[in-house]
């Protein structure tokens, strides 16, 4: 069964060696050109996703508009993504041992922050990866972190993340 990566994970592509990207740094933040009037009344956080090259060519990377989908809450409703401020990765070439990496400001309400899915489909040399799915939330492990590893044990966020999709995976699941 596939299970989604938590921020801050790699993933690495088998069709293209050495090439992974990872979702990282999910936090509250206030966009650096000013906020957009559409977002009023919602918080604004960003993410980052960062292609690294470990292999020994180099790649054509895009990671634009379209490619990157951030969904918040327990229901999946889609984020503001503020396409102004958000900084993607239009046509560059990540050599060996290199990273590119792309800023994504999205706003939404407070109370749905504490669950964000970011989707990614990575386009690489005019081929299309397919999507991956990272899961976080702002807040979420500031409570636990001083308690308990993050990666630990059946409290962590993988794992409740993992058992969830089982649940409803499984024959007679609502």
């Amino acid at each position: 069964m596939y299970e989604p990566n938590v921020v801050g994970d790699w993933h690495e592509y088998d069709e293209h060696a050495g090439l992974r990207v990872r979702v990282h740094r999910l936090e509250a933040a206030e966009p650096p050109r000013g906020r957009d009037d559409a977002a009023a009344g919602l918080t604004y956080f960003s993410v980052r996703v960062t292609v690294e090259n470990r292999g020994a060519r180099h790649y054509g990377i895009h990671l634009e508009d379209g490619q990157i989908d951030v969904r918040v809450g327990s229901d999946g409703e889609s984020a503001f993504i503020d396409w102004r401020n958000s900084q993607f990765i239009e046509g560059f070439d990540v050599y060996p041992l290199r990273r590119a990496t792309a800023v994504l400001y999205a706003a939404a309400p407070e109370g749905a922050l504490t669950h964000v899915d970011v989707q990614v489909q990575l386009r690489v040399e005019e081929e299309w990866t397919d999507r991956r799915l990272w899961t976080g939330g702002i807040g979420v492990l500031e409570a636990t972190t001083a308690a308990a590893p993050a990666a630990a044990g059946q409290h962590s966020l993988a794992h409740q993340v993992s058992a969830f999709l089982k649940d409803q995976t499984e024959p007679g699941a609502a």
